[in-house]
C-alpha cells in the first residue's frame, strides 16, 4: 500500500505548485499537460523496464517514480480545474475585504478548490493501487506477485485474492479520501444538512 500511495503523496506535492504557476500563467498549461499526458499514455511496464539501468532491478524507485509521473497526470488538471472553478465574485470579494495574495489563495481558493483536487486525488490513488501490482513483474508490486502466483501454477486462488484484496485497498483509499473532504469541507455538510 506504501508503494502505491507515496506517488500520490509526491505527486500531490507537485501538482499543487505547478498547478498555481499553470493558473498564474495559462501559457504554461498546455505544455505541462502534454508532457505528463505523454508518460501517462506509455505503459507501466515499458517505463518500468526503461528505469531499471537507472534505479536497480527491485528498487522501489523503479515503480514510484512512474507512478509518481502517471499521478501528476491525473492531479494536475485536477489543481487547475480547481482553481479554476473559484468565481471572480469571490476573489474580488476577499480582496475587497483586504486580503493580500497570499491569504486569499490559502484561506479562499485553495479551500474552495479542495472538493476539484481531491475527486483527482481519489483517481489518481485508485490508479496507482491497481497499476503498482504491474510492479511485481519487475520484482516489486506487493499483491502482484498474487497473480503471477497464481498464474504460473494455474491456481485461480491467489488471482482472486489478490484481485479482492486489490479492490480493498483501492475502497479503503477512496474512503479514507471521501473522509479528509469532509473533513476538509465542513461547509459542504452544512449545505447538504439544509
Amino acid at each position: 500500500m506504501v508503494m502505491s500511495l507515496v506517488p500520490v503523496v509526491v505527486a500531490l506535492l507537485v501538482a499543487v505548485p505547478l498547478g498555481l504557476l499553470c493558473s498564474r500563467w495559462r501559457w504554461l498549461y498546455q505544455p505541462t499537460v502534454g508532457v505528463t499526458n505523454v508518460v501517462y499514455s506509455l505503459p507501466s511496464l515499458a517505463v518500468f523496464s526503461l528505469l531499471i539501468p537507472i534505479t536497480g532491478l527491485a528498487e522501489p524507485g523503479t515503480v514510484i517514480v512512474p507512478l509518481t509521473f502517471y499521478s501528476l497526470a491525473v492531479l494536475l488538471p485536477s489543481v487547475v480545474d480547481g482553481l479554476a472553478a473559484v468565481p471572480e465574485s469571490v476573489r474580488q470579494s476577499a480582496t475587497a475585504m483586504g486580503f493580500g495574495p497570499l491569504r486569499r489563495l490559502v484561506q479562499v481558493e485553495l479551500p474552495i478548490a479542495v472538493p476539484v483536487v481531491l475527486a483527482g486525488t481519489r483517481v489518481a490513488a485508485v490508479s496507482s493501487i491497481s497499476l503498482v501490482s504491474i510492479g511485481s513483474l519487475i520484482g516489486r508490486g506487493g499483491l502482484g506477485y498474487l497473480f503471477i502466483d497464481g498464474w504460473q501454477r494455474t491456481f485461480p486462488t491467489p488471482i482472486v485474492v489478490g484481485i479482492v484484496l486489490t479492490v480493498l485497498l483501492a475502497v479503503l483509499a477512496d474512503g479514507v479520501i471521501i473522509f479528509a473532504q469532509r473533513v476538509l469541507t465542513p461547509w459542504s455538510r452544512a449545505r447538504s444538512a439544509a
